[in-house]
This record gives structure tokens, C-alpha cells and sequence, in this order.
């Protein structure tokens, strides 16, 4: 029995809690930005006439985090498959929250003129960068640790670091908010979430460089040495990736599509349709998220754990039909204008895209072979983030501003939950398969007959 099924729960225990906090900070920096740019970048980096205009000028900044980060996946991706997944994730904390840190000192448009929108836009590109190599890095970390049984359980838990970052970040927005002044907040009271940052760095530092490497690439690495040893030479794993897996990089952007943008349609775009469109305060859209968030951080294990029972495929379905159903719902309910019923809205939209998000780190970490994990998760990760969730709130806030209605917005949504239902639809079952498949030629025979005959039950 191999190292990575045998090891104690606590052993699985600590990881999980490791990379837990680790991916929450970096979400946190991450989701903070996307906050700041719906309520007070519009108007302190990029100042207009028109408060949607400015919105959407931030909001394309806030892309740009997104089109860095299948880079930071690539060089991550690399580095993560050849010298180990725990340096590379070090790495990235400390840019992610370096680059948060710098954006609290930052001087404003009116200090500095056209030098305040470039160096926040320089700052941003870093925080993609360093998030392109967090996921990966973060999700295999757990899911090699841990056995096959539970494993939809366990890699769960760093996806709720997207929720419990978001979940932070609002939460210390909406206190501002509450107990400042609106010129305060305005003045100097945004960049406290921002500064921070350098606190919770230290701490997940703290905790991050505590944990073991990855057993299962420990004996990958040790494979590829003696390989070398015999002067065999092999291509970098993102050649690999695209040479033999590209059918599984596909399938990893499909997965991800609906998830994505449905995320920041529900959170990001959500505080502009509510401070904007419905002229409704900011307290009450950061508070329904903030109440949805916590919903949502809870409820993600759930679903991984429920994915070790029936499957990865089945309960991604069933938040991926749910949404393209839910987006007709949801801005009707918005509409009503009461915290109540939005937060209902908010809430239910989070459950659905929780059961696309909680078996996802399983999911697409079963699709690839150990050697070319790290490169092959985080490059079908990345690149769905530049085609979904990068232009989700833009192309949101588009139609909002050209139609003047939610309905083509409920499209959208809708049509992005269509794609991931039939991606996931035609792609093979994984639950169950070895992680270190590919390591041992037994292991591979032993463990790709029942991966297709749960794919045909599905």
C-alpha cells in the first residue's frame, strides 16, 4: 500500500488546515481587489463623468490579474512538477501578499495623476501571477497527501479558501463601511484591508512552511532521477501537458467556465448592480455576500465529500444545471431591493456553484499523471480564468449598461452553466483513480477499469 494511503489523519489533518489558510489569505488579496475596484477604484484611480464608465475601466484592471495568471501557472506549473509543490506555493504567498501590502501605500489619481492607475494596474499583474501558482500548487498538495477514498473530502477544503478569503475580505470592508463615515472610507479607510495583508502573510507563512512535501511526487521525483541517471531525457511538463494531456486541459477549462463566471457574477458584479443600478447602500450588497459567503465556506466540503460517494461528474451537474436554471431567478429576487430576499438569492446561487467548485480540485487533479500535474491543473485552471472569469464582470457590466436590464446578464450566466453541464457531460468519471497511476504499471492496470464503468453508470 503506498505512502500516500496510509498516512495518518492527523498527518492529512495538518495539510489540510496548512493549505486552508494559505489559499484563504491569498483569495483574500485576490477578492479584495475586486471589492475596492466596484466601490472605491472607480473613483480614486479612475476618476470619469459616468460611475459605471469608471467601474468598468477598474474592472478591466481587475482582468488583467486574470490574464497573468495562466503565466504564473506555466512557471509555477514548471518549477511545482520538477523541485516540489511546498516551495513553489512559499513563493507565492509571499508575492501575492507583498503586492497587496504595496497597493495599501499607493498614492491615488489625484496625487500623482496617470503614475497611481499604472503602478496599481504593475501590482495587479503580480497578484495574478502569484494566484496562477497558488491553485495548482495548493489542491495537489492535499489531494497527493491523502488516499482515494476520501479524496474529493479533503481537496475540497483549500477551495474553501476562495470563499473564506472572499468571506474575509468583504467582512472587513463591510466593517469599515459600517463604522466609518462615507469620507473616511474614501480617504484613507480602504487601504486598512489592504495593509493588512502583511499581517496574514506572516502567519500563513508560519504555517505553510510546516507541512511535508507531497509523498506521491517525492517518488515521482525520485523516478525521473534515476531515469536521468540513465540518460534519459524528457520534455518540460508543459510541453508534456499539451503534447499527450491537451484533451485533459480542455476538459479543465470546461469545467471551470460556468463556475467562474457564475462566482463573479454572484460576488463582484453584484456590488456594482446593487450600489449602481438599484442605488441600494453598499452595506447591503457586501453584507448578503458576506452571509453567503459563510454559507458558501461551510457547504463546499460537503459537496467533495458527496463527490466520494456518487462521483465527481454527478454533483458537478447538479450545480451546473441548477445555475443555468438559477440565473433567471436570481436578479428577479435582487430586484425586490430587500436584504432579506437578496441574500436568499446570493446564498442560493453560492450552494449551486459550491457543487460545481467542491469536487473540482479532485476532479481535475485525477485528469493528469503525476510528472505534469502541477502544469496540467494549473494551465486548464488559468486559462478558463482569462476566457470566464476575467471578463465576467466586464462583459456584466456591458450589457447592464447597454440594455439597461439583467435579463442579457441571466443569459450570459445561463449560457456559461450550459457549457460546463456538457463538458462534464461527455468527460470520463475520475473518482477513485490512484494518484500515483502512473508510477507503477500495476497501479495503472488495477485502477482504470473501475474509473470506466463508473463514467458508463454516469
Amino acid at each position: 500500500m503506498s505512502d500516500a494511503t496510509t498516512k495518518p489523519r492527523g498527518g492529512i489533518g495538518r495539510i489540510v488546515g496548512a493549505s486552508l489558510i494559505g489559499t484563504t489569505i491569498e483569495w483574500y488579496d485576490f477578492f479584495l481587489y475586486g471589492s475596492a475596484a466596484a466601490l472605491v477604484f472607480n473613483t480614486l484611480f479612475f476618476p470619469t463623468a459616468d460611475p459605471l464608465v469608471g467601474t468598468l475601466i477598474a474592472f478591466i484592471t481587475y482582468a488583467i490579474g486574470f490574464v497573468a495568471r495562466p503565466l504564473g501557472g506555466v512557471v509555477f506549473g514548471h518549477f511545482g512538477d520538477k523541485i516540489g509543490r511546498k516551495k513553489l506555493l512559499v513563493v507565492s504567498l509571499l508575492m501575492m501578499g507583498g503586492a497587496t501590502f504595496a497597493m495599501g501605500l499607493l498614492p491615488t489619481y489625484d496625487t500623482i495623476g496617470i503614475g497611481a492607475p499604472i503602478l496599481l494596474t504593475v501590482l495587479r499583474l503580480v497578484q495574478g501571477f502569484a494566484l496562477g501558482g497558488e491553485w495548482g500548487g495548493a489542491v495537489l498538495i492535499v489531494s497527493e497527501h491523502g488516499g482515494d477514498q476520501h479524496r474529493g473530502f479533503w481537496a475540497s477544503w483549500p477551495q474553501a479558501g476562495a470563499p473564506g478569503g472572499n468571506l474575509l475580505a468583504t467582512g472587513v470592508l463591510a466593517l469599515l463601511a459600517a463604522f466609518q463615515s462615507e469620507a473616511a472610507f474614501q480617504s484613507w479607510g480602504w487601504r486598512v484591508p489592504f495593509l493588512l495583508s502583511g499581517v496574514l502573510v506572516v502567519i500563513g507563512l508560519w504555517i505553510r512552511v510546516s507541512v511535508s512535501e507531497s509523498p506521491v511526487f517525492l517518488a515521482a521525483q525520485a523516478k525521473a532521477e534515476a531515469a536521468a541517471a540513465r540518460g534519459v531525457k524528457e520534455n518540460p511538463p508543459v510541453v508534456e501537458v499539451f503534447r499527450r494531456s491537451w484533451r485533459e486541459v480542455l476538459s479543465a477549462i470546461g469545467t471551470r467556465f460556468g463556475e467562474n463566471i457564475s462566482y463573479y457574477i454572484l460576488t463582484s458584479f453584484l456590488l456594482v448592480y446593487v450600489t449602481v443600478h438599484l442605488e441600494l447602500g453598499k452595506s447591503t450588497a457586501l453584507n448578503a455576500v458576506l452571509i453567503g459567503s459563510a454559507v458558501h465556506f461551510v457547504t463546499i466540503p460537503l459537496w467533495g465529500a458527496l463527490s466520494d460517494r456518487v462521483g465527481r461528474r454527478p454533483v458537478t451537474l447538479i450545480g451546473s444545471v441548477g445555475m443555468a436554471v438559477w440565473a433567471f431567478a436570481f436578479f428577479g429576487l435582487v430586484d425586490s431591493k430587500s436584504f432579506v430576499v437578496i441574500t436568499l438569492a446570493v446564498t442560493a446561487g453560492l450552494l449551486l456553484h459550491g457543487a460545481m467548485y467542491g469536487p473540482q480540485a479532485a476532479f481535475i487533479s485525477e485528469m493528469f499523471d503525476t510528472k505534469v500535474r502541477y502544469s496540467g491543473a494549473s494551465m486548464g485552471s488559468q486559462l478558463a480564468s482569462i476566457v470566464a472569469g476575467a471578463l465576467a464582470p466586464i462583459i456584466a457590466v456591458e450589457l447592464l449598461k447597454d440594455f439597461g436590464s439583467s435579463l442579457p446578464v441571466s443569459l450570459y450566466l445561463s449560457a456559461a452553466a450550459v457549457v460546463t453541464t456538457i463538458t462534464v457531460a461527455v468527460t470520463r468519471e475520475t473518482r477513485g483513480r490512484d494518484l500515483r497511476r502512473d508510477l507503477t504499471g500495476e497501479t495503472t492496470e488495477r485502477t482504470a477499469e473501475p474509473a470506466v464503468k463508473v463514467a458508463d453508470r454516469a
